[in-house]
Parts: C-alpha cells; structure tokens; sequence
C-alpha cells in the first residue's frame, strides 16, 4: 500500500491540498470581517484541491496499471472515495471555526462533480490533461454565472447556488460517470512521441 500510494505521488498532493486549504483559511481569517467565505472563494478552493489530487489518478507506467495480481475496479472506486473525503474533510472541518467554507451541500456537490468530470478526463484523454476541463470550465462558470435559462445552470452547475436542481443532476451524472469510466477503465494510456 505503501508503494501504490508513493508511486501515485499521494503523500504530497495531501500536503499540497491540506495546505492549500489552510493557507485560504488563514488569509480568510485574518483579512476578512465575515465568517462566511465567499461563494466565488468557496467554489475555486474546491477546484484547487480537486486539481491537485488529479495526479494520482495514475501512476508511472501504463501497463502496470492494465495488468496486476489483483482487480483494478474496487482499488480505483476506493480510490475516488478516498480523494472525495481529502476535497470535502478539510472545508467542512472549517464549518467549526472562525472563516467557514461552506454551505456543506455545495462543497460536496461540487467536489464529486468536479472529481467525476477529473475522472472522466483521466480515462478518456489521460492524466496529465485531465485536469484541463475542470479547470477552464469552473474559471469560466465562476466568472460569468448564469441562473436563467436551465441550460445556463446547467452549463454553470459549479457556480449554482446550493439548491438549484439543475447543477445538482449535472454534478452528479459527472460523479456517476466519472467514476465508472475511471473504475472501468482505468487512466487513458500516455502518448510517447
């Protein structure tokens, strides 16, 4: 366990995550009379922590991630869990103290969209580019939501408030599938040119 969690850089991605959240929280803390961090703020930490968890959806070699003594399938779904718990365990945490990053159903809904659509990415154009949709796509809803029409909540889902339907349904047909194509298929193979 040890050596898959190594070889999938973990270690450092958790300090880079944990401390990436604790860095927002301080500033927040410190700079900011209002408890409640800013939606916009809220939206990009998650962002932030999924974007740098997206190096360990695969490992160095290609083939060792096709071929092994045991299933690939609840490693990969365990896996996703895992990086699931790391997004949200860190922001709800701050739900308790001084500069909170919530509301809770919205850090959730969009850390298991934005890790579906990450997934999704790493099983269909490889690792080191998965990271690109979830990126552009959250900068872009952040920058210009849209409430009206649907397909603007839709298009928008990770700038949606927290009770809008539209981003809910949307982040999670990304969960669902992310998380079969990834546990299915595992990281897209990398092109050597």
């Amino acid at each position: 366990m040890r050596l898959y969690l190594r070889s999938r850089r973990v270690p450092a991605t958790l300090v880079a995550t944990v401390t990436g959240v604790a860095g927002l929280w301080t500033l927040w803390s410190v700079f900011s009379d209002s408890r409640e961090v800013g939606f916009p703020l809220v939206v990009l930490t998650v962002l932030f922590s999924v974007t740098a968890l997206t190096a360990t959806l695969g490992g160095p070699d290609d083939d060792l991630d096709r071929t092994a003594a045991f299933r690939w399938l609840p490693r990969r779904l365990a896996h996703l869990a895992a990086a699931f718990l790391v997004v949200v365990a860190p922001l709800l945490a701050t739900l308790a103290t001084g500069a909170r990053f919530g509301p809770a159903w919205l850090v959730a809904r969009d850390a298991a969209g934005l890790l579906g659509l990450t997934a999704l990415g790493a099983a269909t154009i490889g690792v080191g580019r998965a990271w690109f949709v979830p990126l552009g796509w959250t900068l872009a809803a952040t920058l210009f939501p849209r409430s009206e029409p649907v397909v603007g909540r839709i298009l928008t889902w990770q700038a949606q408030p927290q009770v809008s339907t539209a981003a809910a349904v949307t982040a999670g047909l990304f969960a669902i599938g992310g998380l079969l194509a990834y546990a299915v298929a595992g990281p897209a193979r990398r092109v050597i040119e």
